[in-house]
Parts: C-alpha cells; structure tokens; sequence
C-alpha cells in the first residue's frame, strides 16, 4: 500500500484508532485493478478543507479506490455488535474501512470510511465489495437528505473498480467514501457492554461524550446525560423523516447513530401515495420497518441504548434501571412535539392552537383514504392550488380545506408569512424511486451519469419552486407490482 504523494489538503486524525484494540481491528483496504471516478463531491470535498481539484483526477481516484492511502491514514475496521430484525448478533465493519478523522479548519472532525474496500476480519463470510448501483443509490439519497436539512452522513465519492462483484448476477464493483460526524451506533454500545466490560464500556462512552456532546463531560452525571442526548436527537431525527415520507428500511440498532445522523442507506426509499403502512424493503417481509413504525422502532432501539449504559448510570442495578427508564420514557413526547411542531409549520400554524393535531390527522386520513401523494399534496397546499391534488372534488378535502383556511385567517401572521414558512419546509422534489432507478440504470447499463447529475441537480435545491423541477414531481406510471427496494450486500 503506498501512501498519497500529491498535497491535497488531507489533516487526518486518528482519534478512534487510539481506542484500546477491541473495538477495532487494523486492516488494509483491498487494491483494485482500474479505479475510475463515477461520482466526486467538489462541493462536500472543499467544505472539508480539501484540495478539490488535485483529487479530481487519477491520482485521487486511487486513494479513493484504497489503492492509496491519504498522508496520515490508519485504517481500521470498527467492531460493533447489533439488533438485526430484533435479534442480537455480533457484526462490525464487513466491508468498510475508516481511514482516519479529517479535521477542518473549524475543528470539526469527520470520519472518512471507505465502504466497499474488500474483507476485513468483521465480513462473516461475505467478499467485502460493494457494487455500483447501491453505492450510487447512497450517494443520491444521503445528498438529497442533506439539501432537505436533514442529519445525515454524506458521499464524497464513488469510484468504480474495474472488476465485477457477484451477487445474482454479474454487477460493476464500486467503493463509496462515506464520510460522517462518526460511527458510532447504538450496536457500538452493545458491542461494548457484552464485551469490553465495564471499562471498556466507560471507554467508549467517554469518547462518544468528548466528541459529540463535551457540554456534558464534567458532569457527575454525564452517562445518564448521554443518554438523554441521543434520545433527544433521534426522537428530532425520525421526526424529520416522518415529515418528509422517508422510510429507512432496516432501522437495526447497528444503524442508528449517536450523533443523531442518518446511516446505511440500503432499502431506503421515499413514499409516494401517503400510507402508513408502506414498507418498501425486500427484506423486511413483517413490515417491523414500515413508515408508521419508525417512531416505536427508534424508541425500542434507545431502550437497548440504555440497557447497553446501566452499569454506568448507577452502582445499584435498580437505581440504574429506575434512571435509564425515566430518561427514555421522554421519548415519546419529544417525538410527538418534533413532529406536531413540523406539522405546523408543513401548513403554516406559525401560532399553535389545541385544534391543530386533529386537522393534521383529518387531513392524513383524507390523503390515505383517496391515495393522494405525501409531498405532492404539501406541495399543492403551500403554491394554495388545492386544485392539482385527485382530493380536489370530494367532499370530505373541499370541507377540510375550508376549515384550513379559516385556521390561517386566525392567526395573526400573514398568509403571506404563513406561505412563506411552508415553503421553505415542504420540499418540491424528493428523490422520486422510479428516477432514482432511471439514473442507476443509465450509470450501471451504460455508464451514462448525466441522468444521476441532472436528478442531482434538481434535488440540490428542494424548496426552490423552480420551473425547472415541475417535470421531477410527476408521479410514475400506475403499475401493478409493489417498488421493491434492495440492501446492496
């Protein structure tokens, strides 16, 4: 493995790779035969203090692969453990590989992972590739979530190796470079908790705490403070999603974050006629992962969070469990007021009123009932042409409307002002499944990437209301088989 000779900028960091040996193990990312870029984030690269043209080209595209490591990178694979379908698994980094921590001129620290890098020690059984399409898929979506303002990881690149990985068929192989406020999940904590011990728990712990919530570190308490952090951040996390109509698809324990970002974006997809009941994941055949159960999901997720903590609430196991209880019983309620709030703001309640949750819920059941668009039906209200949703004409929408109306007439904002905000909260455009499938097919068949820069482009400003993006809300031909998302491994 050669080290990166041109100076692009990288300050690399290895804060977690200086974590005792358990919960990583070092690993060299698997070279490759022709890495060729598909994807590189300009914007995303220099935000990160790095050189963006020197690494557009060849040379970057070979550290990219893992054919050459970044000046400071010491690669590793993090060990993790996890919930999979509710059942408890040892896991750990499979197929990706954490280069080290960019540090920007601001003091932020991000991870830089290699995802698709071959098998590391972690890959139980499997061959440690990825392949294009999913990485792709990964890159689209973690991109469009950033523009629509929601926490998440993000893509900086994705090369494609010049080899094929099997899975059913014969696919192009591809790496992603992932980065991410960290890595650590709830699964770390489980991994931890069953075997690092006690100090191996607290270990972690206080590294979670010294990176992503040092306001709590000298606190006596700053475990159970902990704790109630990353509950706070999911329960606003899941509610962004909920007000967006994303639906995560393998919400395991492995693949929540501490930091509160949005992870692994496998069979991810985005509703499009509003039902709760919509899963979208081949593999989640139960619907465990469905849209309505994210919420329920999440805080069952927090309790193996908190579970995984109890050694370090308290000495005495019952005052340690009485202490993780009364924190994660807050989440319900501050999932409901993120979300409530959210809603508001969807149809310009800039003043909250007791009346509001059961207009919202009229409305919802309205749009099940008449399988109207999620963000189309948002869309329409905020340009106020009620007139382009399939309830335009029924009764049950014509009497809900009025009532709306009358409800913005209260206030005493504007509903120019009360537009306003529903603009700038209701996206335009969403990354719509089947042009997410047209632009992986024309990259993957024929490796065309204008349609994927084109979709980019548009879903780079959501709350534009521009001309240009009408044509990306149209809904898909009517057909008869369910969208089927996959998980790429």
């Amino acid at each position: 493995m050669t080290q990166n000779i041109i100076n692009a900028g990288w300050n690399l960091n290895n804060s977690y790779a200086r974590l005792p040996d358990p919960f990583f193990e070092k690993v060299q990312p698997d070279p490759v035969s022709n890495p060729e870029f598909a994807v590189f984030n300009k914007a995303l690269a220099e935000s990160l203090g790095l050189n963006s043209d020197k690494l557009n080209s060849q040379e970057g595209a070979e550290i990219f692969s893992g054919n050459t490591l970044p000046e400071g990178a010491m690669p590793i694979a993090q060990a993790y453990a996890g919930h999979q379908f509710g059942h408890f698994t040892m896991l750990g980094d499979g197929r990706a590989v954490l280069l080290g921590e960019q540090l920007t001129v601001s003091g932020k620290r991000y991870d830089i992972q290699l995802k698709g890098s071959g098998r590391t020690p972690f890959s139980r059984g499997g061959d440690g590739r990825a392949t294009l399409g999913p990485m792709l898929r990964e890159h689209i979506i973690s991109e469009a979530m950033y523009a629509l303002g929601i926490p998440t990881n993000r893509s900086l690149a994705v090369v494609t190796t010049g080899e094929p990985v099997f899975r059913e068929n014969e696919l192009p192989g591809a790496i992603l470079t992932r980065t991410a406020s960290s890595h650590l999940r709830i699964g770390t904590f489980e991994y931890a908790a069953q075997w690092g011990g006690k100090e191996g728990l607290r270990t972690i712990a206080d590294y979670a705490i010294k990176r992503h919530y040092p306001e709590v570190e000298a606190q006596e308490d700053r475990y159970v403070k902990l704790f109630e952090k990353v509950v706070e951040n999911q329960a606003a996390l899941i509610a962004r999603w909920q007000l967006v109509g994303f639906i995560h698809g393998v919400m395991n324990t492995d693949n929540m974050t501490i930091s509160g970002e949005t992870i692994d974006y496998g069979p991810c997809a985005f509703m499009n006629e509003y039902d709760p009941a919509t899963v979208f994941s081949s593999i989640d055949v139960q619907g465990r992962y469905a849209y309505q159960n994210q919420p329920p999901i999440g805080q069952w997720n927090l309790a193996r969070f908190g579970e995984a903590l109890l050694p370090l609430f308290a000495k005495e196991q019952d005052k340690a469990v009485e202490l993780a209880q009364s924190v994660h019983s807050k989440f319900e309620e501050l999932y409901h007021k993120h979300w409530l709030d959210g809603m508001r703001e969807k149809l310009g309640f800039l003043e909250g009123a007791a009346q509001d949750e059961p207009l919202i819920e009229d409305l919802l059941g309205i749009m099940k009932k008449h399988q109207a668009d999620f963000t189309n039906t948002f869309r329409a209200l905020t340009m106020d042409k009620p007139e382009i949703t399939p309830m335009k004409d029924t009764p049950d929408f014509t009497n809900w409307y009025k009532q709306w109306q009358a409800r913005l007439e209260r206030q005493k904002v504007s509903k120019n002002e009360a537009f306003a905000k529903m603009k700038s909260v209701n996206p335009s455009v969403i990354p719509r499944n089947h042009l997410v499938e047209e632009a992986l097919e024309a990259a993957v068949r024929d490796r065309d990437y204008s349609v994927m820069e084109r979709l980019l482009n548009v879903l780079a400003e959501p709350y534009a209301y521009s001309s240009e993006q009408e044509e990306f809300t149209k809904l898909p031909p009517a057909c008869d088989r369910p969208y089927r998302t996959f998980c790429g491994t």
